[in-house]
Formats: C-alpha cells, sequence, structure tokens
C-alpha cells in the first residue's frame, strides 16, 4: 500500500487511500517516495530506485500538468508562511494548508510513486543507498558551529572578504547530494554550507559542538584502491614515501614522489615505466571495462570512453569504499553524544564528546577496515577544523 508523510522531517501525518491520518502509522504500508527520519527500512523508498531524480523529472507525461499545479499551489502557501513569519515548527502546516490541496498532492506524489517503482528496476546497491541516505539525514540534522570572529585577521583581501559574507549569509548546515556526480562522489546540494569549498584559513571558523573534532582520514586512498584491484598488497607506511624508496629509489624525494605519480595515474599517454612497473593499469581497466562502460567493483556501473575509464573505476570504487566505512563508523556512533559532522573527499570528521572516548580505537579501526582489506589511516584531532594535529593510535 502506498503511502506519503505529511512532513518528511517530522511526524505529523501519513497520507493512505485518500485520508490523512495523524499521529498513527496505518498497519500494511508498503512504500512511499524517500526515506524519513521516523519511517524504518522495512518500506520501500521510490527516490531511491531513480538515482535521486525529483519527483517532477520522473514524473509521467499525463500528470505532469497536474502535479506543477498542485505543487505551484503548494508553494505559494509555504512562501505565504515564510513571509508572514510562522513558525512551522510549533504551527504544523498541516493546520495551515487547506486539506483538499494535501490531499491532491499526496495523491499525485503516490501515483508518481508508483510509476517509479513500476518501470525502474530496483538498484544492486539499492541497500547501501538506504544507509548512505541515513547517514547523510544524519549529518543535515546537526548544524556547524561556526565563530566567525576567527576570521578577522584573515580579510585582506576583497577575495577574502567576499568570501567572508558569503560564509556568513550560509546556511549552517552540510546538505549532500548522493546523486550528482556519477562516480558516486559526495557533492553539496545549492544552499548547502560550503564545506568541500571552503579554503583552509577559513576552516578555523568551524569549531565542534561537543569536546573536539576527530578527522579519520585515508592515507593515498586512490592509490590503495588500484593497488588492491590490481591484488598487490599494500604498504603499510605513507605510500609517497614509500614510492620514494621503491617505485622511484633515488630520483625523488616524498613530494616530488606524489606529484610524478598523480601525473601519470590518470594520464593514459604517460608511459612512465617505473610507475607502471609497480601500479598496474592495464589489468584493472581490462577488469573493469568493456569498451563504453566501467561496472566498477560495487557494481556501480558508469558510461564511459577510454581516457577516463580508469578515473571513474577509481575514484568510483574509492569513494564507495569510503562512504561504506562511513556508514558503519555512523552505526557505531548511533545513541552516543559523538556524530559524524561532516565528510570532506575521503576524509570523516567526528565530532567528538570526551565521554566517548573509550570509542576511538574501535572506529579506527572499523574505518580502516575496507572492502578492499586494509587501508592507512591517519587520525588528527583539534579544538577547530583548521588546525588539526596528528594522533597516534
Amino acid at each position: 500500500m502506498l503511502f506519503q508523510p505529511i512532513d518528511e522531517k517530522r511526524f505529523i501525518g501519513i497520507y493512505v487511500h485518500g485520508m490523512i491520518h495523524r499521529d498513527i502509522l496505518p498497519a500494511g504500508l508498503k512504500a512511499t517516495w524517500r526515506p524519513c527520519p521516523f519511517l524504518s527500512d522495512e518500506y520501500v523508498y521510490a527516490s531511491l530506485y531513480c538515482g535521486g531524480k525529483s519527483l517532477s523529472e520522473v514524473c509521467p507525461e499525463y500528470l505532469l500538468p497536474r502535479w506543477e499545479q498542485t505543487s505551484g499551489r503548494l508553494k505559494a502557501h509555504l512562501t505565504a508562511c515564510h513571509t508572514a513569519q510562522v513558525n512551522l515548527q510549533e504551527i504544523p502546516f498541516l493546520d495551515l494548508i487547506p486539506e483538499e490541496l494535501l490531499l491532491e498532492f499526496c495523491e499525485i506524489k503516490n501515483q508518481i510513486t508508483e510509476h517509479v517503482l513500476l518501470n525502474y528496476p530496483r538498484p544492486e546497491n539499492y541497500d547501501f543507498l538506504l544507509d548512505l541516505e541515513r547517514t547523510l539525514e544524519n549529518i543535515r540534522n546537526h548544524k556547524i558551529n561556526l565563530n566567525l570572529g576567527v576570521l578577522q585577521p584573515y580579510l585582506t583581501t576583497v577575495h577574502a572578504r567576499s568570501s567572508y559574507k558569503k560564509l556568513k549569509r550560509s546556511r549552517r548546515v552540510v546538505d549532500y547530494d548522493a546523486f550528482k556526480v556519477k562516480t558516486g562522489r559526495l557533492t553539496t546540494k545549492k544552499g548547502s554550507f560550503p564545506i568541500l569549498t571552503l579554503s583552509k584559513p577559513f576552516r578555523r571558523a568551524i569549531e565542534p559542538n561537543n569536546d573536539y573534532f576527530v578527522e579519520l582520514d585515508y592515507n593515498a586512498a586512490e592509490l590503495r584502491t588500484l593497488l588492491a584491484l590490481s591484488g598487490k598488497e599494500q604498504p603499510c607506511d605513507d605510500i609517497h614515501e614509500w614510492n620514494a624508496k621503491h617505485v622511484y629509489p633515488g630520483l625523488a624525494t616524498r613530494e616530488e614522489a606524489k606529484k610524478r605519480i598523480f601525473a601519470w595515474l590518470y594520464n593514459p599517454e604517460s608511459k612512465d615505466q617505473l610507475s607502471s612497473r609497480t601500479y598496474d593499469r592495464s589489468s584493472v581497466v581490462k577488469k573493469y571495462y568493456d569498451g563504453s562502460q566501467v561496472e566498477t567493483f560495487f557494481s556501480r556501473t558508469i558510461p564511459s570512453d577510454d581516457h577516463h575509464a580508469l578515473n571513474y573505476i577509481i575514484q568510483s570504487t574509492t569513494s564507495d569504499l569510503f562512504l561504506r566505512r562511513a556508514i558503519e563508523v555512523g552505526k557505531i556512533l548511533q545513541g552516543k553524544e559523538s556524530y559524524i559532522a561532516f565528510t570532506l573527499h575521503d576524509s570523516l570528521v567526528i565530532d567528538y564528546a570526551k565521554e566517548d572516548k573509550d570509542l576511538i580505537k574501535q572506529l579506527y579501526d572499523t574505518f580502516k577496515d575496507t572492502d578492499l582489506g586494509q587501508f592507512v589511516v591517519n587520525v588528527s584531532t583539534g579544538k577547530n577544523f583548521g588546525e588539526m594535529t596528528k594522533l597516534e593510535l
């Protein structure tokens, strides 16, 4: 039986069969549009079937005029509530929107949900996508603690002052999009706190809501993914120092080795024999690329050409590997004061409470124990995100 929550952020009512049920979840419910914090994993969520497309994008043509008209009317009512400064946390919009409009909106939403479930196959990674949505929802539910006062010494250029003004106006919520990038890497949605593009000096303004930040960060994750996919062992120390000693012996410092390996890695035209001797690009491409599309270790299918195949294989696999570990870390933190504050590429930042100090080793072990074997993890801690110091475990 199809149903739609009236509010996807909190439970105030459920639409089923032309009726709105307040304060109860009727029996026999089966499927709805998207996951909500108050709905369990037993339900089917259509939004995960269609790769994060919006209701308008997947709406069948015959329904589109009704959907656009009805959703437009609903948006107009919500805008009016906002203009009138109505606090929707205190007065549920269930009591402010005409019931006939809510019934029409939810019924069309039900029909779009049914259309998607009938016409889109269930993704192979559905369970992962649902777990990921739960993790990202938890991140969205925690506000960033921003201390703008510490940025004053850095506002010496027009660009810095402009960035400061944008940061001051930004929402204090990190809202990730798991579907925008074909490789599965997270981006932030419009209006999100700009965690992925924040300059390093400005990171000092981000402070924990608990006691300190703990950051778990893979050492050269993409190189380790390439080694794992080609069946080779992982170096147990810093991979760039290892490359300087073993891949380019006597020829490079750590920084020179780092620049050289990445200059070669994603350039199919590069014929660096020293790099190729240790890192087997060709076998990985042959295994995961059929000439028109990539199918990754995690069964993610990505259309590709020859030039981008390795890039997609490595970046997508690394992203999925990282996100799976982030999900497991989040599960350990359920019910704790500590929580995942945000992610930044291949690093996981936890807003850590002192009372959870005994969990650090468990979180570290969980994060490093990936689907492709154990990866070396760097651990850092600090009182703000711009000044983190390495922690030895």
